[in-house]
């Protein structure tokens, strides 16, 4: 049942990625700019990671089973919008409200995992739930593809509403209502400052990879962020009943595992976003073929993720999560050799390689984020695990976003000199816009699509080399800060307390 609901909100960015060319053609789609794409992915991310934390919060006081219940019908209602908008700014808009349901899905069906299993079995069930993360990666593009080659764009998100109903009618028949017995008063000047600094931070992000982290609108909103997110840090430390106790995070498990959470997704989020286009334009895969290219990554994630606790039982989690970082680190690095003419199952073997790797990071990062709370603060781990997570896939895109689009400028911009001012722009802006000149540039189109492939190709190498860097120091932290294996006379705790105890954690200072 949690797993249909997690289900629904990672199908939805996944079948985006597929459908994003056809969106873009103004007679099957919408019309809409590269811009105006990459806002349609960025508006979700920035209502969901901005509110992920005050969801997680709210989850807790108010109890997971109605928090879910209107996350997910929120979710379903915003669908429906996404699939009849009759302009990009109404899908725009519409994703968004998306992105609102899903903060409200998210961190609730964690927070449920941790209450209703026992500490023992809690980090088996967490490996299922990451392993259904791999579902949704390998359903969505298969699934999206097929719809987008046999109807229209909008199919992508109607596909949605169905198993948004059949979610709502499970979650209110089997889920058992939990919420925190002593939520203490409510944090409001916490959940405002925390609503802001994070969607300051996120907006900063996206204006970056857009426009440049030089301009005034990324690098002012970033340092407005990072002032927003002292004053939560300062004001958390100080109050009685904090939305979130800071001190969390002087425990070395707890922080290495965010940490780690936000090194790896802006390692491997930014090199997915990049290869949906590699696999789109260089190589000219439709739809449902490039979606196909995915599931290596995602059936590799469904193997190793469940298994992944008896793994740490057996290596500890500083062998498990180093390697799987190593592994993430060597299939992002492997992109440097990728070229136009390279056979497709050494792509699919990269993927695979990325899938094994987060399924050994992924299910030990969470179990110690959620181990370091009581079970009724269950929703604020999620939340922060989940909030880590979003930040940083958003900072990932759009910084490696970045990397991308001024190399590709450089190295295609002597192709385009010659080029009408207008069609110069477009082309000089991305791949896709380039294809967009050349199909209507008669017989200078293919010398052009040439260019810019070369020119992509250069760009996705430069990206390929920093996302590998940032997966290595997800491996420094891993190394330096994560415990190794558990002696073996050592009995494990066999409550949240004990995992908290064992881990210097004071249960009493979390909003008791």
């Amino acid at each position: 049942m949690l797993v249909i609901s997690l289900l629904v909100v990672v199908l939805d960015n996944t079948v985006l990625n597929v459908a994003m060319r056809t969106i873009a053609d103004p007679q099957k789609g919408l019309g809409a700019t590269q811009s105006q794409l990459e806002w349609a992915i960025n508006s979700y991310t920035l209502v969901f990671a901005g509110l992920l934390f005050t969801a997680g919060i709210l989850a807790d006081r108010l109890g997971r089973r109605i928090t879910l219940t209107v996350g997910l019908a929120l979710f379903g209602i915003a669908s429906l919008v996404s699939a009849y908008s009759g302009s990009p700014d109404q899908l725009i808009w519409a994703r968004a409200l998306m992105g609102l349901g899903a903060a409200a899905v998210m961190p609730s069906t964690l927070s449920i995992i941790a209450n209703v299993f026992d500490p023992r079995e809690r980090g088996r069930a967490i490996g299922v739930w990451a392993g259904a993360v791999g579902l949704g990666v390998a359903i969505g593009p298969i699934v999206g593809g097929l719809l987008l080659e046999h109807f229209w764009w909008g199919s992508v998100f109607l596909i949605n509403v169905p198993i948004v109903i059949v979610g709502l009618i499970l979650v209110n028949t089997l889920i058992p209502e939990s919420r925190d017995p002593r939520p203490g008063r409510i944090d409001i000047v916490g959940v405002l400052l925390s609503i802001v600094g994070l969607t300051l931070l996120t907006y900063g992000v996206i204006e970056g990879g857009d426009k440049g982290f030089g301009k005034p609108e990324a690098w002012g909103t970033l340092a407005a962020s990072a002032v927003v997110m002292a004053a939560f840090v300062i004001y958390e430390r100080r109050i009685e009943f904090p939305s979130l106790d800071v001190r969390l995070f002087s425990n070395s498990k707890f922080s290495a595992s965010t940490g780690m959470i936000g090194l790896v997704f802006f390692a491997a989020m930014g090199i997915m976003f990049i290869s949906a286009f590699y696999l789109q334009l260089v190589r000219g895969y439709g739809p449902l073929a490039s979606g196909a290219l995915f599931v290596p990554f995602a059936a590799a994630q469904m193997i190793f993720a469940p298994r992944s606790a008896a793994m740490v039982k057996r290596f500890g989690p500083k062998a498990v999560s180093t390697t799987g970082l190593l592994l993430v680190a060597v299939g992002l690095a492997s992109w440097m050799f990728i070229t136009a003419t390279t056979p497709i199952w050494v792509v699919g073997a990269l993927f695979f390689l990325m899938g094994v790797g987060m399924a050994n990071v992924m299910p030990p990062a969470t179990e110690s984020i959620m181990s370091s709370l009581p079970r009724e603060k269950a929703g604020v781990g999620s939340a922060v695990s989940n909030t880590i997570r979003q930040v940083g896939g958003a900072l990932g895109v759009a910084a490696l976003g970045a990397v991308v689009s001024s190399v590709y400028r450089d190295h295609v911009s002597s192709a385009t000199a010659n080029l009408p001012a207008a069609a110069k722009d477009a082309a000089g802006e991305s791949i896709s816009g380039a294809y967009g000149v050349a199909a209507h540039a008669g017989s200078a189109g293919p010398a052009l699509i040439q260019h810019a492939n070369d020119a992509f190709i250069a760009a996705m190498h430069n990206a390929a080399v920093g996302s590998a860097i940032f997966a290595i120091l997800g491996a420094v932290v891993a190394v330096v800060w994560l415990p190794g294996k558990r002696p073996a006379s050592a009995p494990a705790p066999t409550s949240a307390e004990g995992l908290a105890e064992e881990q210097g954690v004071e249960l009493v200072t979390v909003g008791e």
